[in-house]
Order: structure tokens, then C-alpha cells, then sequence
């Protein structure tokens, strides 16, 4: 299989130094040119186009966000962005997700090269998952999260106990309500996902809750953000929120989140734990919350992401009477996770994502 083809952007001559070194370690990855800014890339990319780029934000005669924005228009390539704007100036960090990049690495204003070595596995893992983003829905406004680091893997055991067969989920000793929900769970791409989905959705949309895989601080400005666009009211969840009619609550970053019962109503709880599935908040979590405490009340979706969190978590909402979607292959930025949930038989249909909101609403009508 041929090594990814990486061009690095940055007008920093220590950060495409060391950034090189980073990726040209792997076998899988071939570093073809480097460039202090976006005007000399494109002089590069004349002669030889990279799979992947590594893109600064802040850089002198065009910055990245310009050039990205270009790069979507004309040609389509997946984009990992490498920026201390990150950390300090989020909506830029929103900005290039909502204009196409792939993924977000966090650079720190200080100890540069330091962040840069420590974080070599983090950039080596982002740019192969960049590699395998699908060029069509990025041709759209796409985006994802930065890919996780290795870390021991946990299952959503490790926060929420599986419900046993006959167990609440069922409807086996709960107080019967006829409030229902839809759960949400997406990663590499979600962001343009929810947006296509969100805003179809009327004022009147049955309430959902959402873990869409993104770090903190950036949960509450894409909920921000949604919210200026929908008709629904979208904002990052906080414990103890009431799961209403019109109104989507998204998991903030670094938090999970678990659906419960009050009496007849169901709240959210945003909690600490570990990371599960490497992921903090995890689909598993919210999914297996909603499988122990809603069962048939609740409508599963799982929608583009790379890896498999949420799978399980779907089978199990699935077993205990939700209806449950998928997004299908044809408009995902990456299979990986709605792929996982059919092959475990944890999916009742299939659909692209333009259907999506339609399944939405008829969830409300059981």
C-alpha cells in the first residue's frame, strides 16, 4: 500500500521541522514538501498534490482559513489543522471545521517544540485519519475531532453498569411515560452531519441529545453556533437538564453524558470518568444510558465516525426495543462507526443523511 503523501503549511521553521521528523518516523507516511505559507504550497502542490495537508491558521500573505476555504472549492484534500488559535481563538478553531478540515491539533503558544515531540503519535493519528476521510463530503463543509492518542481501552462498563436482560430498559419496573427521545452519536465529520440534520428540523423537533466526539471548549461554541442556525434551541448540556421538545443537548467535551429517569421525565447527568473507548464523552455511555433507563421510548442514530464507539451502545438500545438508525456509507466523511453498529446487528434501517431528519420526526409518533 503506498505511503500518505503529507504536505506540512506553516510559516514556523521549528513546527515543519519537527512536525516532519514526527510524521517521516512512520513507514506509512511520505513528507513531500514543506511551506512557510499557502502561496508556496500552492506552488508545491503544481507539481506533486498531497493526500494530506498540516495546516497553520496564522501565516503571512494568505492565512489558512482563506486557503482552506480555496482548497474546498477547487480541490477537495483532507486537512489536519495545527494551530495554537486552537486554544485561544476558538472561533477560528470552529471556523476551519466548519469550512472543511478534518481535524483539530492544539498548539501551545509557548514550549513549542517540547508540545510538538510529545504529541508526535497524536499528529501521526490524525493525518491517517485524515487519509481516510471521504473526499466527496468533503467537497461540502465537513469536520471531525483530532484522533485520539492510544490509551488503554475501556468499555462503558467503566462508567455505566450494562442493564440485565428484563431490566429497566424493557419497561420492567418503570413508572410509564409516554415522553420520548433521540439519541445522537457521530465523530470524524459529525459536525457537518448535525448541522445538515439540525437545521431541517422545525421549532417542534422531539427532544434529542447528542455526543458528537470533540475536546473541551469547543462543544459550546459548535452549540453556539447550531443554535443561530436551527429553529430547535441546541446547547451544551449541563447536569440536571431536563430532555425537552425542542431543544438538542450536546455532550460537552471532556464530560459524559447519561440519560435518566425523574419520575416520568427524562434528565440528562453529565459526569466525570474515564475515557471510554478512548473517547470522553462516548457514545457507548450515552447510548447504554438510554437502553437502561427509556428502552422503546428512545430512537438511536449513529452517523459518520471513524472507529466503533457507539456500536455496542446501539446494539443494546436495539435489544431493548429502540428503533435504530444508521447513517449510510454513500454520505458518510467515514464509515467506521455506522459500519460497526450494522455489522453487530444493532441497526433497523440504513439511511443517508438526508433522511435523517425525517426518521427524526417520525420517532415522535413511535
Amino acid at each position: 500500500m503506498s505511503a500518505i503523501r503529507v504536505m506540512i503549511v506553516d510559516d514556523s521553521a521549528v513546527v515543519r521541522q519537527v512536525v516532519r521528523q514526527a510524521l517521516s518516523a512512520d513507514p506509512g507516511i511520505e513528507v513531500i514538501s514543506a511551506a512557510s505559507d499557502p502561496l508556496f504550497a500552492l506552488e508545491h502542490m503544481k507539481r506533486q498534490w498531497p493526500d494530506v495537508i498540516v495546516l497553520d491558521i496564522e501565516m503571512p500573505r494568505m492565512d489558512g482559513l482563506t486557503f482552506l476555504r480555496k482548497l474546498m472549492a477547487e480541490h477537495p484534500t483532507p486537512v489536519v489543522i495545527c494551530s495554537s488559535l486552537a486554544a485561544s481563538g476558538s472561533d477560528a478553531a470552529m471556523n476551519a471545521l466548519a469550512a472543511g478540515a478534518v481535524s483539530i491539533i492544539t498548539k501551545p503558544t509557548s514550549g513549542l517544540k517540547q508540545f510538538l515531540e510529545d504529541s508526535s503519535n497524536d499528529i501521526v493519528q490524525a493525518v491517517k485519519a485524515a487519509a481516510r476521510a471521504n473526499i466527496r463530503r468533503l467537497a461540502r463543509p465537513a469536520a471531525g475531532t483530532p484522533a485520539a492518542a492510544p490509551r488503554p481501552r475501556l468499555s462503558a462498563d467503566a462508567v455505566i453498569p450494562a442493564t440485565p436482560a428484563g431490566g429497566l430498559g424493557s419497561g420492567a419496573g418503570m413508572v410509564r411515560t409516554t415522553e420520548r427521545f433521540v439519541a445522537i452519536g457521530t465523530s470524524t465529520g459529525g459536525t457537518q452531519a448535525l448541522e445538515a440534520v439540525l437545521t431541517r428540523l422545525p421549532a417542534v423537533a422531539p427532544p434529542i441529545v447528542i455526543v458528537q466526539h470533540m475536546p473541551e471548549r469547543f462543544t459550546a461554541m459548535f452549540a453556539e453556533r447550531l443554535n443561530g442556525l436551527c429553529a430547535i434551541e441546541v446547547r451544551e448540556a449541563r447536569h440536571g437538564d431536563r430532555i425537552t421538545p425542542g431543544r438538542a443537548l450536546i455532550a460537552p467535551g471532556g464530560k459524559h453524558m447519561m440519560v435518566t429517569r425523574s419520575g416520568a421525565q427524562y434528565t440528562v447527568e453529565v459526569v466525570d470518568g474515564p475515557l471510554v473507548n478512548r473517547h470522553r464523552p462516548s457514545v457507548d455511555v450515552l447510548f447504554r444510558s438510554c437502553a437502561k433507563f427509556a428502552g422503546r421510548n428512545a430512537t438511536g442514530i449513529i452517523m459518520t465516525g471513524m472507529g466503533d464507539d457507539g456500536a455496542r451502545g446501539l446494539r443494546e438500545m436495539h435489544d431493548t426495543g429502540a428503533t435504530t438508525y444508521a447513517e449510510d456509507e454513500s454520505t458518510c466523511v467515514v464509515f467506521g462507526m455506522p459500519k460497526e453498529a450494522i455489522r453487530l446487528g444493532g441497526v433497523d434501517h440504513v439511511l443517508p443523511l438526508d433522511r435523517i431528519p425525517e426518521a427524526i420526526m417520525q420517532s415522535v409518533r413511535g
